[in-house]
């Protein structure tokens, strides 16, 4: 296909992100609504987390309403709060350092690696104080972290190891499934995620008494031995019925989720691997779930200018996320984190989901290369 002469047919918007529910969804939702089990207690919960926890290979697992939840209620669990530090990944969507501030724990910034993205385990030790209490390893738009090493650091400093896998569902390290290495892991379903319960989430864990601190804390701190009697101050971060039988049914059909995202990344390397910028490629023993296929360009003051070029072409794009200590509501003291900065400003999201074609990438990709052609 030639840009020139069928470009217009694809003015129709591609866009970075859609869901596929083409499974059971509807199905379960009307046995849902059915049941008149709707709220947050009823049997597509509790198989929805049974069949979660077999499938990354977990003792236990909780839903939740959101990945950000999972991950307040991780720390919660674990004992962050006023006086304590966790470390972080400044590239980041920013609710992975929000969730430690709703603690009262202070986020502390590392960077990243020039790599894979993801946090420099060398950057963390630099980092650590007698505050430090723990780390939230961010598996980055699907690619694993280094877990050899951020486990070799947990163990030496006695600090505990979040993982938030709320991009990597069906990413796995040395042929493990994410969320395996950590005290406690923490998922997403958002609508743009590998699987999406609309809005939800959900922890998972191998200790027992985690997995019971975060079931008792997502439930308004109800204890279990008593009706109507509170005896910790809780949260309301519990899924509901509907949003499980949505899951349910998107956990069905993960592999081939997985599946299709890496051929779509296949597609994308194999096209744009002559062209002056460089795939965000799987670096070591790992599988990367692809859920977002990214690039960096050469040059950032091409970004925006491809961007708006695509965009005129109805293909959607996003900027890399923005280093989370260049925001207001972090940059009180001055950093800098060289690697993770370069990243931000040259990196490029693509159109990702399980639903685009063959032709869909190679029309992107023939834009991008008429784009870089002339500039």
């Amino acid at each position: 296909m030639t840009l020139s002469k069928n470009s217009e047919e694809y003015i129709k918007q591609i866009p970075i992100y859609r869901p596929t529910l083409s499974g059971n969804e509807k199905e379960y939702i009307i046995r849902c609504i059915d049941s008149t089990w709707i709220s947050s207690k009823g049997g597509f919960t509790l198989e929805f987390e049974q069949k979660f926890a077999e499938y990354i290979g977990t003792r236990y697992a909780t839903t939740v309403s959101s990945g950000t939840a999972a991950l307040h209620l991780a720390l919660l669990a674990l004992g962050a709060g006023p006086g304590s530090e966790v470390i972080v990944p400044t590239l980041t969507f920013v609710a992975s350092a929000n969730a430690i501030a709703y603690t009262g724990a202070t986020p502390i910034f590392a960077d990243s690696l020039e790599s894979t993205w993801q946090i420099d385990p060398d950057d963390i030790r630099r980092k650590i104080t007698p505050k430090t209490c723990g780390i939230i390893a961010v598996h980055l738009y699907g690619h694993p972290c280094d877990m050899d090493a951020l486990t070799a650091i947990t163990k030496e400093f006695g600090i505990f190891m979040i993982e938030d896998c709320a991009e990597a569902i069906g990413s796995r390290y040395k042929k493990s499934h994410v969320g395996n290495f950590g005290e406690i892991a923490a998922f997403s379903f958002y609508g743009n995620k590998t699987i999406t319960t609309g809005e939800g989430g959900i922890i998972a864990t191998n200790n027992k008494t985690l997995y019971d601190r975060a079931v008792h804390l997502k439930g308004q701190g109800l204890s279990p031995h008593r009706q109507y009697w509170h005896d910790v101050i809780g949260y309301n971060y519990r899924m509901t019925n509907l949003c499980a039988a949505i899951g349910l049914a998107q956990l069905e059909q993960v592999d081939a989720f997985v599946s299709k995202k890496r051929q779509i990344a296949s597609w994308y390397r194999n096209e744009l691997k002559d062209l002056p910028l460089r795939f965000h490629d799987e670096i070591g023993d790992v599988v990367n779930s692809y859920w977002m296929c990214s690039v960096l360009v050469s040059d950032a003051l091409l970004r925006e200018k491809l961007r708006d070029y695509l965009a005129g072409l109805g293909i959607e794009t996003r900027p890399v996320f923005y280093p989370i200590h260049t925001m207001p509501i972090y940059s009180q003291n001055y950093q800098h984190h060289s690697v993770a900065e370069d990243i931000s400003l040259r990196g490029i999201n693509l159109p990702s989901w399980p639903g685009l074609t063959a032709e869909d990438v190679n029309f992107i990709c023939n834009s991008i290369r008429e784009f870089l052609n002339k500039h």
